[in-house]
C-alpha cells in the first residue's frame, strides 16, 4: 500500500502545481479585465469617444474566468453542495462514505461533461465561427469550456481518491500519511 500512497503523493503534487498555475492565470485574466473595462470607462465617459470592440474582447477572458474559477472551487473544494445527509446522519464513518459516494458520482459527472465539451471543442475548431466586431476566432472561448471542464475533472478525481484514503486509513487500519 505505501508504494501507492507515494504515487498519490506525487499526483497530488502535479494537482498542486496545477492549482498555483491556474491561480496566476486567473490573477493575469482578472487584471485585464480590469483594465480594459476602466479604458473603456474612461473613452467613453471622460474623452466621450468609446472604443468600438472592448466588449467583444472581455468576452474571452470573462468566459476563462468563469471556467478557471469554477476548477478552483473544485480544487479547494468550495463549490456549492447539498449537504443534507450531514444533518441527519451522525456516524462519522457514515458520512465519510457518502463523500466517497458524491465524490463518485461527481467524478462520472464531470467525465461525462468533459467528454461532451470535447466534442465541442472540436467541433469549434471544425466551423471556424468567429467575433462579429474584431473577427476573432471563437474557439479561443469556446475552448475554455473543454479546459475548465477537464481541470474540474482532475481535481474531482483527487478529491475522490482523497476520500478514499483517508476513509481507508481512518476505518482500514491502514497508516497515516
Amino acid at each position: 500500500m505505501l508504494p501507492v500512497l507515494n504515487l498519490w503523493k506525487q499526483i497530488k503534487k502535479i494537482g498542486e502545481f496545477l492549482y498555483k498555475l491556474q491561480s496566476i492565470i486567473l490573477f493575469i485574466i482578472m487584471l485585464g479585465i480590469t483594465i480594459l473595462v476602466t479604458v473603456q470607462v474612461i473613452l467613453r465617459y471622460c474623452l466621450h469617444h468609446p472604443l468600438m470592440g472592448i466588449e467583444e474582447l472581455l468576452l474571452f477572458p470573462t468566459i476563462w474566468l468563469f471556467f478557471l474559477g469554477s476548477a478552483n472551487a473544485s480544487w479547494e473544494r468550495s463549490q456549492i453542495r447539498a449537504r443534507i445527509f450531514d444533518v441527519f446522519l451522525k456516524s462519522v464513518k457514515l458520512k465519510s462514505f457518502l463523500n466517497i459516494i458524491m465524490a463518485f458520482i461527481s467524478f462520472g459527472l464531470s467525465c461525462w461533461i468533459t467528454y461532451w465539451s470535447y466534442f465541442y471543442f472540436l467541433y469549434s475548431i471544425k466551423v471556424k465561427k468567429m467575433s462579429a466586431t474584431l473577427f476573432i476566432p471563437l474557439v479561443y472561448a469556446e475552448c475554455a469550456i473543454f479546459f475548465g471542464f477537464l481541470i474540474m475533472t482532475i481535481y474531482v478525481f483527487i478529491e475522490l481518491i482523497d476520500y478514499i484514503i483517508n476513509f481507508s486509513q481512518e476505518f482500514g487500519g491502514y497508516r497515516k500519511l
